[in-house]
């Protein structure tokens, strides 16, 4: 079989109050755009043509590596003129095309984000030369949507929408979504008849529906597993609502996996887990983004934000740490309050300690980073102590350089290591020292001024107004 999933994107989004699109807001830092067309990617022999309108320019440079056809629809009228974009499309020097004959063709949204693969697979296999496949759910309150207009024998006669329903249409809970799959040879037929003599002037997918019935062609209607599959996105409170069921499937799947969540209401996964251990406890207000490996017997202490990071076994992070383009190596501790930032590679046994900061260098194992230091483009031997409020001076506002510790080193509180420069192994800076040339092994190197006491020294008394 094969695909053409059109996804359509156009639409402005009025009640979002943005100047952005609609299809570009975001579920768990990706645009909605970008889960509809993953989700559609996971089909066999498919073609994804994503019709945009409103904000074009926008959402074709912000999603610019899909691999997908686009198309414009210059004037917004209707989801069937969306549709009829890709149809009237001819073969170009890209080599695209409109809508073949032996296509299964896929009628997707933009704003509706979290449909699964498997409702679509289903919707799919419905489809063959005498039926279309409509994607319908029953609500508790369907204002505002199609009804589902069935016939005595149960099968749909057409779809009314609500301005047009009766009293009794109106009782009906099962809606249209939009959502439908159906032999490409028949949609063209269908798409050239369409007319947009309705009150607002426009041309309806949905009027498909009625012409299939007409032509004797079985509507087949399957219905997703929750209602927030096919919820699309209208406003900032929708927007609220499935970002919080996407958080909470992700919760739940990670729970599954054994995964301890001490609230899972307060815990965001804006990204993927490349690989899981076991026995991993994770506190509250806790983010994980981009990708992420967790290694087994890691806690994550409350309102933590770890990003593209690898996590070994037996590593602790307390609280409030900020973790970025990371590696820690097993059994370390890191915080609270720490940041790792990017190129930051710890080894085994490694401690780093409250409001301490480390860039683009390597610890290696059993060494200590403790107290209020920053510590950036340094490489650090194995078995380092670095004292509170040390920094390693890798910039001189034009270039950065290197700081080398070695082995063993001991750096003392309240010292600037000017790089660049080395420290040798097992040596010892005195607290206090400002490091600019490179420091033997074994020997104690200290740079201060000269201790005064004034004898006699008055301190000042603030004068009378």
């Amino acid at each position: 079989m094969k695909i053409m999933t059109i996804i359509l994107a156009a639409g402005k989004g009025t009640r979002m109050r943005s100047e952005l699109p609609k299809v570009l807001h975001q579920i768990a830092n990706r645009p909605l755009l970008q889960h509809v067309y993953d989700t559609a990617k996971q089909l066999e022999n498919n073609t994804v043509k994503i019709v945009v309108g409103h904000g074009a320019e926008l959402v074709t440079e912000a999603l610019k590596g899909l691999d997908a056809e686009w198309v414009e629809q210059k004037q917004q009228l209707g989801t069937g003129h969306a549709v009829q974009q890709v149809s009237d499309l001819h073969s170009t020097s890209s080599g695209q095309t409109g809508i073949e004959d032996s296509d299964t063709v896929l009628i997707l949204y933009g704003d509706v984000p979290l449909l699964k693969l498997a409702t679509v697979k289903l919707l799919i296999s419905n489809v063959d030369d005498q039926s279309l496949a409509l994607l319908t759910v029953n609500l508790a309150n369907p204002a505002g949507y199609g009804r589902i207009v069935r016939n005595p024998a149960g099968q749909v006669a057409k779809i009314v929408e609500e301005k047009d329903a009766t009293v009794s249409e109106k009782q009906i809970n099962e809606v249209n979504t939009g959502i439908m799959a159906v032999q490409g040879k028949q949609l063209k037929k269908w798409l050239s008849r369409l007319n947009n003599s309705n009150v607002q002037g426009e041309y309806y997918l949905t009027d498909v529906i009625e012409m299939a019935v007409a032509d004797r062609i079985n509507v087949v209607t399957s219905q997703p597993e929750t209602e927030d599959e096919v919820l699309g996105v209208n406003n900032r409170i929708q927007l609220s609502h499935l970002e919080r069921v996407y958080q909470q499937e992700q919760a739940n799947c990670l729970m599954e996996q054994g995964v301890t969540l001490k609230d899972p209401a307060r815990f965001d996964q804006r990204g993927t887990i490349e690989s899981l251990g076991q026995d991993i406890e994770i506190d509250i207000n806790v983010i994980l983004e981009g990708k992420n490996s967790i290694g087994s017997n890691v806690k994550i202490g409350a309102n933590t934000q770890i990003k593209n990071s690898i996590i070994g076994d037996h590593v602790e992070i307390l609280a409030n740490c900020v973790i970025e383009d990371a590696v820690i190596g097993q059994g370390s501790r890191i915080g609270p309050y720490a940041r790792l930032r990017p190129d930051s590679v710890l080894g085994q046994d490694v401690h780093i300690g409250n409001f301490v900061e480390i860039k683009k260098s390597s610890v290696a194992a059993g060494s200590k980073i403790n107290h209020l230091s920053y510590i950036g483009d340094t490489t650090v031997g194995s078995k380092v102590n670095i004292g509170a409020g040390t920094i390693t001076c890798n910039y001189d506002g034009v270039n950065k350089f290197r700081t080398v510790i070695e082995d063993g080193a001991f750096i003392g509180s309240d010292s600037q290591l000017i790089a660049p420069v080395t420290i040798g192994k097992n040596a010892t800076i005195g607290a206090g020292s400002t490091i600019t040339k490179d420091s033997p092994e074994n020997q104690l190197t200290l740079s201060r001024a000269k201790q005064v006491s004034l004898a006699g020294w008055q301190r000042p008394v603030k004068k009378e107004s």
